[in-house]
């Protein structure tokens, strides 16, 4: 961490903590707001419980309450590796000036740690321009346990500052200012989630910052416009409110700030589809995720749905520039990250195959296509029945396309192995449903586009999580490769994408399979 003089740049708000709850809860907030590589420093009185503050933080970012956290005061420092990123807790009391700190290492911390920093008036004037600030003061004439507290954010930090009020606001006005809030396991996304609880009631808080679109990378528009990614709440809010309606298991929306991009949402628990170690899909479950797709593909489905009085959310068409853009990603991400650098004419040949490819996907009838359709998203759900037991999250990207993309999602998952009698088994529970209601579906042709469908989603996801390491330094997601290619392989091997199977074979290294 390099640090530099200190800016003006702020921005804060004051919260009063009559007791030991509210002061964690305040902990809770800030820590929510983390990222790695960011300093917190602990400034106020002496006894007002900076210490403690500083140890409920880490302990909370550990998800372990007994973790032994001794104070830094005679050490200076201590360093912990946490799941998320390293924390590193100083305590500057026994310094003199900011020229001591290279001496205890700063200039040597951990890759993404973040620090908490303790008696940071003794560094004036080196802190880092970017970071976070807690004043705790005493109030020695109300109860001892009593606090005054100001979170501020300097730089960059402090429209994460004004997120943590606007949040606390949020929840006040909801009814659950005195919740336990509890971090969720998060997506690849912007998003996050926690799960609020007061006594039996539990909801959960979507926090989802509206986000700018991102440069232009083709025709001057962002990728999340070629690729209608939702970049607000409005579409999850109408997505919601139409699943319900066709009575599937979408989460009700208690409470809403459409603007900040806050939900106050059902808690669909957390009993997932898939089982077992090493995870393996439910078969129960799986079958009826199929029907929930054949529930939604039996009906005509609107393109168009309300998210407030005279707002309404327009579901876009899943075109060929969407589709295309995130085909390329494979040769825009994956192949580079293999070392490939594909010719010009290479490339000019596999666009020329995708866009053959996908022709017919583009003439097919079109349905909500939720396009993340798989085990990460499903929620079982026993005490409901018939379609309402799966619940569904995650379907703020829906577009109007091709039916046959939800079911490649669910039956090729990228986060487990769905063995490929399995698949077949459930592909074969959908097409005989579809003939059984409509004597005209053409089984061959839906197969068709199923497996292309599936080989351009294996083609996206491979690049997107190549993207994920190369540019946002999360190489988690690289163990579901050689899973990813293998679906791949499996789809590209039927005859009506053999072009397409043998430009793969020409330029596109294999994996080892699992």
């Amino acid at each position: 961490m390099t640090l530099l003089p200190t800016t003006p740049a702020e921005a804060s708000f004051s919260a009063v903590l009559p007791d030991e709850q509210a002061t964690r809860r305040l902990m809770v907030d800030v820590a929510s707001a983390l990222a790695p590589g960011d300093m917190i420093t602990l400034s106020g009185d002496l006894g007002a419980g900076k210490t403690t503050f500083a140890r409920a933080m880490i302990r909370h970012l550990a998800a372990d309450h007994t973790l032994e956290v001794p104070s830094p005061t005679f050490t200076l420092m201590q360093t912990y590796e946490l799941p998320r990123f390293p924390i590193v807790h100083a305590d500057l009391y026994r310094i003199s000036g900011g020229a001591e700190l290279t001496e205890l290492g700063f200039d040597d911390l951990p890759d993404r740690a973040v620090v908490l920093l303790e008696w940071p008036d003794r560094a004036e004037g080196v802190l880092p321009a970017d970071r976070f600030d807690v004043t705790l003061m005493l109030a020695p004439k109300l109860k001892t346990e009593f606090r005054h507290a100001r979170v501020t954010g300097y730089g960059r930090c402090a429209p994460r500052v004004e997120r943590i009020a606007s949040v606390r606001q949020f929840i006040a006005e909801s009814g659950y200012s005195e919740a336990i809030r509890m971090r969720m396991p998060g997506d690849a996304s912007t998003r996050s989630y926690d799960r609020l609880v007061i006594g039996d009631k539990r909801v959960i808080l979507m926090n989802w910052p509206p986000r700018s679109d991102g440069p232009p990378v083709r025709g001057g528009r962002p990728y999340s416009a070629i690729a209608h990614l939702a970049e607000n709440v409005a579409p999850f809010v109408a997505m919601a409110t139409g699943l319900r309606e066709s009575g599937l298991s979408a989460p009700e929306i208690y409470h809403a700030d459409v603007r900040q991009g806050l939900l106050l949402l059902e808690d669909l628990g957390q009993e997932g589809v898939i089982a077992g170690d090493p995870s393996a899909p439910v078969i129960e479950c799986y079958e009826t995720a199929v029907d929930v797709l054949l529930h939604l593909h039996s009906q005509q489905l609107p393109d168009t749905l309300p998210v407030a009085p005279q707002v309404e959310h327009k579901i876009p068409r899943y075109d060929m520039d969407a589709l295309m853009i995130e085909a390329e990603l494979l040769v825009d991400w994956y192949l580079p990250r293999l070392g490939v650098t594909l010719a010009s004419d290479h490339r000019t040949e596999f666009v020329s195959l995708w866009r053959a490819a996908l022709a017919p996907v583009i003439e097919a009838p079109a349905t909500w296509v939720l396009r993340d359709f798989h085990s990460p998203n499903l929620l079982w759900l026993p005490q409901r029945s018939a379609t309402a037991r799966l619940g569904v999250l995650d379907f703020q990207d829906t577009v109007m396309g091709p039916a046959a993309y939800d079911l490649a999602s669910l039956l090729q998952d990228a986060r487990i192995d769905v063995p490929e009698p399995i698949e077949l088994a459930l592909l074969g529970r959908y097409l005989r449903a579809r003939h059984a209601s409509d004597p005209d579906f053409d089984a061959g042709a839906f197969i068709k586009l199923y497996v292309t469908l599936a080989a351009q989603r294996n083609s996206k996801i491979l690049g997107i999580f190549a993207r994920l390491d190369l540019r946002d330094g999360k190489p988690q997601y690289l163990r579901h490769m050689p899973r990813i290619w293998s679906y791949l392989q499996r789809s590209l091997a039927h005859p009506s994408l053999a072009a397409l199977n043998a430009w793969y074979s020409a330029h596109v290294p294999a994996l080892k399979t699992i």
